[in-house]
């Protein structure tokens, strides 16, 4: 058996949140993509709180794989630790219990231990507006890259996830994995460009630092990351808080690409 009374999984949670899925239609999902690997799975909504809670860290291949299908990411970038050769994984054991309490799965918390260290005091949890600018060498300009991106807050960590359909650039999700030290937000970001796109697939990934304006609604920094070329670039970045809530009408609302308004 590998569990774990880590943090819980948000990575995993906040995929499944933007995708606008329950855990049981998250479930079926997964199963479907089994099906459609010819590898089928007895994946359950209590499979994915197990997941989602931190009380499962690793999955077998077969999860693994129908995982990457049904959500279109590798499963390292889904939150889950490498399994270790030989051993035994049990995802759906006997026992625990429903870990969201009615409701869509979405809003719920995912009834797991907290993470590590301490909360900032805010929550900043919601729908924001993410959007940084970048140079572009070989086109000799600076472009501006925005995203509807849903932050899930627990403890000192935050989870950024872009919402679907929700870049201005086509298909260019974007994740950010972040800590809060009081005013100062401090991590990585991760996107991965369109395969038809200027970049052709290309997935960069680099650091990323923002301070907290004192009302909680805006936070601005800088990335750095490397470019096309292999160069280190830097260049602003900004979140902005659009919506409080994290339910199922919110990341509806705005699962589209950021208006010119937004801007």
């Amino acid at each position: 058996m590998t569990t774990t009374t880590g943090q819980a999984n948000d990575t995993l949670r906040a995929v499944r949140a933007a995708m606008r899925l329950s855990q049981d239609e998250f479930a079926a999902k997964v199963r479907d993509a089994g099906a459609e690997l010819g590898e089928p799975n007895d994946a359950s909504k209590r499979l994915v709180q197990r997941w989602e809670s931190g009380r499962t860290r690793t999955c077998r291949p077969v999860y693994a794989r129908a995982l990457e299908r049904a959500t279109g990411r590798p499963v390292e970038a889904l939150g889950f630790a490498l399994s270790v050769p030989g051993s035994r994984v049990h995802e759906d054991g006997a026992g625990g219990h429903d870990m969201d309490s009615g409701g869509d799965g979405i809003a719920q918390a995912a009834g797991s231990p907290k993470a590590t260290g301490e909360p900032s005091g805010d929550d900043y949890s919601g729908i924001w507006l993410s959007r940084y600018e970048f140079f572009s060498s070989s086109r000799g300009q600076t472009f501006t890259a925005a995203h509807h991106v849903l932050i899930i807050h627990r403890g000192n960590r935050l989870t950024v996830e872009s919402l679907p359909g929700a870049s201005s650039n086509p298909d260019s999700p974007i994740h950010l994995d972040l800590t809060v030290d009081r005013n100062v937000v401090t991590g990585a970001w991760t996107e991965q460009t369109a395969s038809d796109g200027y970049y052709q697939g290309a997935r960069y990934h680099g650091a990323l630092q923002l301070l907290v304006e004192p009302t909680g609604r805006r936070m601005s920094g800088k990335w750095v990351g490397f470019g096309k070329d292999f160069d280190v670039n830097t260049g602003p970045w900004e979140l902005r808080l659009l919506d409080r809530s994290t339910a199922r009408a919110a990341v509806e609302q705005y699962s589209r690409a950021p208006g010119a308004s937004e801007l």
